[in-house]
C-alpha cells in the first residue's frame, strides 16, 4: 500500500475526480431537464407567468438552506464514522429534528401565506402549494446526506435526477391540462416527496448517537449560515428584481440568473463529492492543498466551457428556446448577460469551494463572512438597480471581493501549515540505540507469530530456539530463517537486500510517521488511510460502538499491557532513513493497543532501514513495486520452504533449554479472541 503523503493524497484527489464525474453526470442530465422544464413553462406561459412560477419556487430554494444544512451535517458526521451502527445512529438523529424543521417552515409559510402572496404579486393558493413541497424538502437533505457519506455518489446522483424529471413531467402535464402556474407548482412540490420516496436509507441496530448535543447545535449552525448565505446570494436578485422591475423585465432576468443557477449546479458537484473526502482526511493531507487545487481545477474548468460557450451562442438561440418573448435587442442582449451572469457564478462558486473545504473539518467563520456579504447584495441591489446589467455588476464585484476575503486568509494559514509540516518531515522519526542484524529481526517476528497453525508441525520441536536464541549460532539462525519462511517468504523476500537492522526508540510524538501493515481488517478500518493515530482513534470508535472479534482482541492486548502477564515481543519496522516514514511489517495489533493503552513504553522496536526501500510494496505499493512482486511470487513457487525446514531441522541438534513460562501478547489473546483472524 501507498504510504507517502503524496500517495495518500492521488488516492483521495482520485476519489474527488470520480466522485465528482459521477455527480457531474447526474447534474448534466438534471440540468438538461431542469432547462426543458423552464423552456416548456416559459413557453407555455409567457414572460409573466414564466417569473411567477420561478419567484414561487425561489421559497423552495430558500427552504432548501435548511434541506441542504441537513443534509451536508450528515454527510460530514456519516463520513467520519467507523461503523454501520454509528452511521445509523447519526441519521436517525437528524433526521428526528429535520422533520421538526419540515413542520414549522410549513406553518410559518401557512401563516404568513397573504404576506408573502401580497410581496410577490402571486395568487396565496401559490403559497399553500409550495408549503406543502417544502414540508418533505427538509427532511430530503438527511436521506440524501447519509447516502453522501458512505460515497454512494452514484444513488445521490440518480436521486437529483429523479427529481428534476418529477419536476419537468408534472408540469408539462399540468400545463397541458390548462391549469397554468398552479400547475407547475403543485409539480415541483411532487418532486420534492417523489425524492424523499425514493431514498430508503438501510439502517443498522439502533444504538446512542454520537453526535453530542453541543456539537450537533455547532455543526448546525453553521450550516445554517453557510447555507442562509449560500441562498441569498444565489436567488435573492431573482425575487429583487421581480419586485423593482416589470413582469416582462423580470421574466427575462429569470432566464439569465438561470444560467447562474446551471453554473453553481454543475460546481456543486464538485463540492458534493470534494466534502465528505476532505472530511474523512487528516491534517497533512489537507494541508498539502493538492485536495483544494484539484476542486478549484475542476470548477473553473467546467465553468470557463461555459462561459465560453454562452459567448458564442447566437441570440436568436434563446427566442427559439424561450419564445419570442425573450428578445433583449442592442449590443448587450441576453448572450451578454448570460456570460456576465456565468462569470459571476464562477466566482462565487470558488468562494463556496473555499468555504466548503474547511468546514469539512472544522466550525468555519468564512460561513459569516459568506452571509454579510449575502446582505450587500442585496443592499447593492435595492441601491442600485437601474439596469439589468447593473444588478448583475453589483453581484459581480461583490464575489470577487468574497472571494478575496476568505481566499486569502485561507491560503496564508494553509502555506504556513505546510511550511510547517514540511519541517516535521525532515525531523528524525526514531533515535537509533544500537545497530541489531537481521538474525535477530527474524528472532523476533517468530516469537509473536509462533502460536499460527502453520507452524503446528514443528512449534514443539523448535520453540526452545525461538523463545531463548542464540544469535551467534549460525544454525539455529538458519533453522528460525526457514521456520519463518513457511508463513512469511513472500513477506520477507520482498525487503531490499542491503536492509541494515537496528533497535530504536520511539515517542508517542514520532507515531504520526508510522504507518500499520494494510492487510486483513486494517483495510476496512482504515477507509484508505493507515497512518497509525488514526488508525488507533478508528478502533477506539469502533470499540465503543461494536464488540466484534476484532475489536475484542485489541481490548485484551490493551488489559495485557496494563499488566505484568505477558512479555513484550519486538514491533517490526521498516523505512528508508531516520526522517522518513515508518511502517510496522509485525505487530498491527500490539502497536494500536499501546497507543490506546498509553503504555507504547512497554514495547520494544527493531527497524529495518535500506535507501531502496521504495522498491518494496511493503513500504510504498505503485506498478513497479507489485510487477517486482509479482515475479518474486513466480520464482518462489517452485521453493518449498516446508522441505527446506525439514532439511535444515534434521541434520541440526536442537538443544533443550528450559519452556518459557510466560505467554506472548498473541497467545494470551489467542484462544478467546483471535480465532479466525490473521
Amino acid at each position: 500500500m501507498a504510504h507517502g503523503l503524496s500517495d495518500r493524497s492521488g488516492s483521495l484527489r482520485a476519489r474527488i475526480v470520480a466522485g465528482s464525474a459521477v455527480l457531474l453526470s447526474g447534474s448534466t442530465l438534471a440540468t438538461v431537464l431542469s432547462l426543458l422544464y423552464n423552456i416548456v413553462i416559459a413557453r407555455y406561459l409567457g414572460p409573466q407567468g414564466y417569473g411567477q412560477a420561478t419567484v414561487i419556487y425561489a421559497i423552495l430554494t430558500f427552504v432548501s438552506a435548511l434541506t441542504l444544512s441537513f443534509q451536508i451535517i450528515v454527510a460530514k458526521v456519516v463520513a467520519q464514522q467507523t461503523t454501520d451502527e454509528g452511521k445509523s445512529a447519526v441519521y436517525r438523529h437528524l433526521n428526528r429534528d429535520a422533520w421538526m424543521c419540515a413542520v414549522l417552515v410549513g406553518l410559518a409559510l401557512l401563516l404568513f401565506q397573504r404576506e408573502i402572496a401580497t410581496y410577490l404579486q402571486v395568487a396565496p393558493l401559490l403559497v399553500d402549494l409550495i408549503a406543502i413541497g417544502c414540508a418533505f424538502y427538509v427532511p430530503l437533505g438527511t436521506r440524501r446526506g447519509f447516502i453522501q457519506g458512505a460515497y454512494g455518489f452514484r444513488g445521490l446522483a440518480m436521486n437529483v435526477v429523479l427529481e428534476a424529471a418529477v419536476r419537468l413531467g408534472g408540469s408539462f402535464l399540468m400545463v397541458l391540462l390548462g391549469t397554468g402556474v398552479t400547475g407547475v407548482i403543485a409539480a415541483n412540490s411532487a418532486a420534492s416527496i417523489a425524492s424523499w420516496l425514493a431514498i430508503r436509507p438501510r439502517l443498522a441496530r439502533s444504538t446512542p448517537s454520537p453526535l453530542a448535543l453541543r456539537q450537533a447545535l455547532l455543526e448546525m449552525l453553521q450550516a445554517l449560515v453557510f447555507f442562509s448565505g449560500q441562498m441569498l446570494i444565489n436567488n435573492c436578485d431573482i425575487v429583487l428584481v421581480k419586485h423593482f422591475f416589470l413582469p416582462t423585465a423580470a421574466g427575462l432576468y429569470a432566464a439569465v440568473a438561470l444560467v447562474g443557477r446551471v453554473i453553481y449546479t454543475f460546481s456543486s458537484a464538485v463540492v458534493n463529492s470534494m466534502f465528505p473526502v476532505v472530511a474523512g482526511s487528516d491534517k497533512s493531507e489537507r494541508n498539502s492543498l493538492s485536495l483544494m487545487a484539484t476542486s478549484f481545477g475542476l470548477v473553473l474548468g467546467i465553468g470557463a466551457v461555459m462561459v465560453v460557450g454562452l459567448l458564442v451562442l447566437p441570440a436568436g438561440m434563446w427566442t427559439t428556446f424561450f419564445g419570442a418573448g425573450f428578445e433583449l435587442p442592442g449590443r448587450h442582449g441576453l448572450p451578454y448577460l448570460f456570460a456576465l451572469r456565468g462569470v459571476a457564478s464562477i466566482i462565487y462558486s470558488l468562494c463556496v469551494v473555499v468555504i466548503t473545504y474547511e468546514m469539512s473539518y472544522k466550525i468555519a467563520n468564512t460561513s459569516w463572512v459568506q452571509l454579510a456579504f449575502s446582505a450587500a447584495v442585496i443592499g447593492g441591489i435595492c441601491r442600485f438597480h437601474s439596469s439589468l446589467e447593473g444588478v448583475i455588476f453589483i453581484q459581480l464585484v461583490l464575489m470577487v471581493v468574497l472571494l478575496l476575503a476568505v481566499g486569502v486568509p485561507f491560503l496564508h494559514n494553509a502555506l504556513r501549515s505546510h511550511a510547517v509540516s514540511d519541517e516535521a518531515l525532515h525531523t528524525p522519526v526514531l533515535r537509533i540505540l544500537r545497530e541489531s542484524s537481521e538474525d535477530e529481526a527474524i528472532s523476533e517476528f517468530l516469537k509473536a507469530d509462533l502460536y499460527h497453525e502453520v507452524y503446528d508441525g514443528f512449534r514443539d520441536t523448535l520453540r526452545p530456539i525461538v523463545d531463548r536464541p542464540d544469535l551467534d549460532n549460525p544454525d539455529e539462525n538458519a533453522q528460525r530463517r526457514a521456520l519463518l519462511f513457511l508463513r512469511h517468504l513472500a513477506l520477507w523476500t520482498e525487503l531490499p537486500e542491503d536492509t541494515k537492522w537496528y533497535e530504536v526508540s520511539l515517542s508517542r510524538a514520532d507515531l504520526q510517521k508510522v504507518r500499520v501493515f494494510p492487510r486483513a481488517q486494517w483495510r476496512s478500518l482504515a477507509k484508505g488511510n493507515f497512518e497509525l493515530p488514526f488508525v488507533a482513534e478508528r478502533m477506539r470508535d469502533r470499540q465503543q460502538s461494536c464488540a466484534d472479534p476484532f475489536s475484542r482482541k485489541i481490548g485484551s492486548i490493551c488489559n495485557l499491557l496494563r499488566t505484568e502477564e505477558c512479555r513484550f515481543d519486538s514491533i517490526l519496522l521498516i523505512g528508508i532513513d531516520e526522517t522518513e516514514p515508518l511502517t510496522i511489517i509485525d505487530g498491527n495489533h500490539r502497536l494500536v493497543a499501546a497507543v490506546l493503552a498509553g503504555r507504547i513504553d512497554r514495547l520494544r522496536f527493531l527497524c529495518g532501514l535500506s535507501p531502496n526501500m521504495r522498491r518494496c510494496c511493503w513500504y510504498d505499493t505503485n506498478v513497479g513495486t507489485l510487477a517486482r512482486y509479482a515475479a518474486n511470487l513466480l520464482q518462489q513457487t517452485f521453493r518449498d520452504p516446508e522441505a527446506e525446514l525439514i532439511r535444515i531441522h534434521t541434520s541440526k541438534a536442537v538443544p533443550q533449554t528450559e519452556t518459557r513460562v510466560l505467554p506472548t501478547l498473541e497467545e494470551a489473546v489467542q484462544p478467546e479472541t483471535n480465532a479466525g483472524l490473521p
